[in-house]
């Protein structure tokens, strides 16, 4: 299957490409090109990291910028190019990136590594049924849970690939991908060749809307392996006099596959809130299974510091699998968001020594201001269970777009 997908949705984007480049004048070209836009988005972050270890408490000030221009479009074809760039400010670098090797053993893990690269590069065709891509993209789908950019980071993660996103009524869309890198958050020092295929259809009804899902990953390593995913998911709201109720509930499985060794895990997610007088509170359950303790649920694309908690103790899910029971309640002050949410952990397949995973609570208060600008700050203190180390986050950051 993998290998008859693939080659089609790529033969698929780079023909439709190809056909509009043939059409498109020298001139006309021109003046695309002479017609786009830029974009800059700039953010400068200040960060600390204090765990209960051996480790020294991590401090880091850096700024990101990030550059691109998208030329203006010619019978539905345009072209875009974004650099991004990461610096320490003020030699305030007290922190570790293990996957580069900085500083590894001395500091808490900060992770944002200095580094300037090619964020985005690519060719799109676009019409009002259907969006193609190729070349290097940030890539989503959906709330992030599997496929995201992990934009919280400094060098946020992109994909290298081509991709697909048609609609052909206004309530269907449909959704694929073929990747061939995914280019992780450190750098170039982590990044994976694949031989990814992501597949991804949504259907609006009145109540919410329905979204299945296939995601088939394989790294191009010279091993067998596979992490195929298949789910399907429901979200919506309804009013019920002057309460707004939302609703949620998901379900995945998971088979995992490296050389001769399998394992297989489900995925459940069910929340429930209401939004009452512009404040709005969820009550939220999510399990990543476990197979008998021994492989944990796992989403390796995925925006992962949005979800279990904003210390990231869960960024690979352990062996005995996570239930995160959380409560969320956000609202809007003084032009701004605020949120406080409160998880609670546990193993979804208990041994004799883990159990309790720990709990974490997590405030925010976020605003915009003056058209171009935004601010924040944010916390995640992180209290340990039967394993990990408490460990408490705190950041505070300005950023510029136009």
């Amino acid at each position: 299957m993998r290998k008859s997908i693939a080659p089609a949705l790529g033969l698929a984007v780079t023909g439709a490409l190809a056909l509009q480049a043939n059409v498109s004048s020298a001139q006309s070209i021109t003046d695309a090109i002479t017609t786009g836009k830029t974009k800059v988005d700039l953010r400068l972050r200040y960060e600390t990291v204090e765990q209960d270890n051996a480790l020294e408490d991590a401090t880091a000030l850096t700024l990101r910028s990030r550059l691109g221009y998208t030329t203006g479009s010619y019978e539905g074809l345009s072209a875009t190019a974004e650099f991004e760039d990461v610096r320490v400010v003020g030699s305030q670098d007290d922190y570790s990136v293990p996957p580069t090797g900085f500083q590894t053993g001395s500091f808490s893990v900060i992770a944002d590594p200095e580094v300037t690269e090619l964020d985005q590069g690519f060719l799109q065709f676009a019409n009002k049924q259907i969006k193609l891509k190729a070349g290097r993209q940030v890539l989503t789908y959906g709330n992030h849970r599997y496929v995201g950019h992990v934009g919280w980071r400094q060098d946020r993660q992109t994909f290298d690939g081509v991709s697909a996103t048609i609609t052909p009524v206004k309530e269907l869309k449909l959704n694929g991908a073929y990747l061939t890198q995914r280019n992780r958050i450190f750098a170039e020092a982590a990044n994976i060749t694949s031989k990814d295929i992501l597949l991804n259809a949504s259907y609006s009804l009145s109540v919410g809307t329905i979204t299945g899902y296939s995601y088939l990953l394989e790294q191009d390593n010279n091993t067998d392996n596979s992490l195929d995913t298949l789910g399907l998911r429901f979200s919506g709201s309804t009013k019920v006099s002057d309460v707004k109720v939302l609703y949620t509930a998901e379900l995945a499985t998971q088979e995992n596959e490296v050389d001769s060794a399998s394992a297989d895990a489900t995925y459940l997610f069910l929340e429930g809130g209401v939004v009452v007088e512009g404040i709005t509170a969820k009550l939220g359950y999510e399990v990543l299974g476990s197979d008998d303790a021994n492989y944990g649920f796992s989403t390796p694309l995925a925006t992962l510091h949005k979800f279990n908690g904003w210390a990231d103790q869960f960024l690979g899910t352990p062996a005995e699998g996570l239930v995160d029971l959380s409560i969320t309640l956000t609202g809007k002050v003084a032009g701004g968001k605020w949120l406080v949410a409160y998880h609670d952990f546990s193993a979804d397949e208990s041994t004799a020594s883990i159990d309790d995973l720990g709990s974490e609570l997590d405030l925010l208060y976020a605003k915009k201001f003056a058209k171009h600008y935004n601010a924040g700050v944010k916390y995640a203190a992180y209290s340990a269970g039967d394993t990990k180390v408490d460990t408490d986050k705190l950041w505070a950051w300005v950023g510029l777009t136009f």
